[in-house]
């Protein structure tokens, strides 16, 4: 099922982001992620439009959009290869006629799962807060 998440879920999705982030960017110091966890649980999550999705009552990833902006989405890694971000990007893709979201060129996974999706590269960039190399994609209905 796919919602709305809840104010009182922040805490929760902040530590999957945390979980999913260390693993899926293994190459960015375990630090960044860590000193981090606070902003995204009292800054990003709050400002975002967040949908959840569980799976038999619990919470196995989420997505996160400002404006146009596909700008999180994260699925927990015990949970991915089943599906579930197909399902995120869907819902996404009903909300929105246009997505364009950032990723880490050295997450191939995640970048070949947005091809899959339909999201063609515009441009290479360097992340403001990494300094590694990041792929702006974007998606058009």
């Amino acid at each position: 099922m796919i919602r709305e998440v809840r104010s009182d879920e922040y805490q929760y999705l902040s530590e999957l982001w945390l979980r999913t982030s260390i693993k899926a960017h293994s190459f960015v110091p375990q630090n960044f992620w860590v000193s981090n966890l606070s902003v995204m649980r009292d800054e990003y999550l709050p400002a975002s439009e967040t949908w959840l999705i569980e799976d038999e009552s619990n919470i196995v990833g989420f997505m996160c959009l400002v404006d146009d902006q596909l700008a999180a989405l994260f699925i927990a890694p015990e949970k991915q290869g089943r599906g579930l971000g197909a399902l995120l990007i869907e819902k996404a893709k009903k909300l929105r006629s246009r997505l364009e979201l950032s990723v880490y060129t050295q997450n191939t996974g995640a970048v070949v799962f947005y091809e899959k999706h339909g999201f063609a590269i515009l441009v290479e960039q360097q992340d403001v807060h990494t300094g590694f190399a990041e792929l702006v994609m974007c998606w058009d209905r």
